[in-house]
């Protein structure tokens, strides 16, 4: 065979329009276009986004550090002004914010911590254990989300007057210790990312089953219990409704931040610097929590 045809008989060499470039075999899995990195619609759609989410923040900052006057401005400041730490020691004086603020927090991570213990806990039941019954209580947990939330608050608050509790922030964290949600969320997670195999494994070595629970379904769940962690937080901590009605002169960061516009004349900047000093918490939350919340979402996306 001359040297040509030996060219010839190689995939990806030749005299042709194709001599000289090898053949780049797709790996399995791996999609069209997959490898372009984002072209600049995209990052542009991104910043619209980012700019329509974080206006509204920075409009009460720009507000409550520049005062009303900034209101009936034809073109509003851009930057802060020097009025923001005056306004927030206006808030603190004007309502028992400090008080509000350690019931908002016992409530919020008291809250947070039984909805992720408890909702991963039944979830796993749902999606990995076999009793009998299981579909019909599954059915009836996801019955429960239909009812609307206002149909209960009469009843609710007769049973926490007949306990005594009106005026506790137990009143506002017992009736929220777990949440429908949270179990459908939790069982639809970890009926896909954990095989049967693994956890047949584990009882085959001797686990017990909180054991399996322990070491198997729960290095699994942790980025779904950072998502349903965050977002119960954030439920929890913007919830004004029922506070107002059962804690009374006991209230809650958003009931005592309402104080500072029940007056006939209403202090905008005050009301805005409240509203910025109830977001920063979560935003804290936020950037703490955000390693998990990324790592559940891609795991999600590429899952499959």
């Amino acid at each position: 065979m001359s040297v040509l045809q030996r060219a010839r008989a190689v995939p990806g060499t030749g005299t042709g329009s194709g001599a000289g470039k090898p053949v780049r075999k797709r790996r399995q899995g791996q999609s069209f276009g997959s490898g372009r990195r984002p072209g600049f619609l995209t990052y542009g759609i991104l910043l619209v986004f980012l700019f329509c989410s974080a206006y509204p923040l920075w409009w009460s900052v720009i507000i409550g550090s520049n005062g009303n006057p900034a209101l009936g401005q034809e073109w509003p400041p851009l930057l802060p002004g020097g009025r923001f730490w005056t306004n927030v020691s206006e808030v603190i004086n004007t309502v028992p914010f400090w008080q509000a603020l350690a019931n908002s927090v016992i409530i919020s991570g008291t809250i947070t911590v039984s909805v992720v213990i408890f909702s991963t806990l039944a979830g796993y039941a749902f999606a990995k254990l076999r009793f009998r019954g299981r579909g019909v209580l599954m059915v009836a947990v996801i019955a429960t989300m239909a009812i609307p939330t206002q149909l209960g608050i009469i009843p609710l608050f007769m049973v926490m007057q007949e306990l005594g509790w009106t005026g506790e922030v137990g009143a506002v964290i017992v009736p929220s210790l777990v949440t429908a949600f949270g179990v459908f969320f939790m069982r639809q997670y970890l009926v896909d990312v954990i095989p049967d195999e693994l956890i047949e494994s584990a009882r085959m070595d001797g686990a017990s089953m909180l054991g399996t629970f322990r070491h198997v379904a729960l290095p699994a769940a942790r980025p779904a219990m950072a998502i349903l962690g965050l977002f119960t937080f954030m439920t929890a901590w913007t919830d004004f409704m029922w506070p107002m009605l059962v804690l009374a002169d006991n209230p809650t960061l958003q009931v005592a931040l309402s104080q500072l516009q029940s007056a006939r004349y209403v202090d905008y900047s005050i009301v805005l610097t409240g509203a910025v000093l109830a977001t920063v918490p979560l935003l804290i939350l936020f950037v703490a929590a955000g390693k998990q919340l990324i790592s559940g979402i891609m795991q999600g996306a590429v899952k499959g």
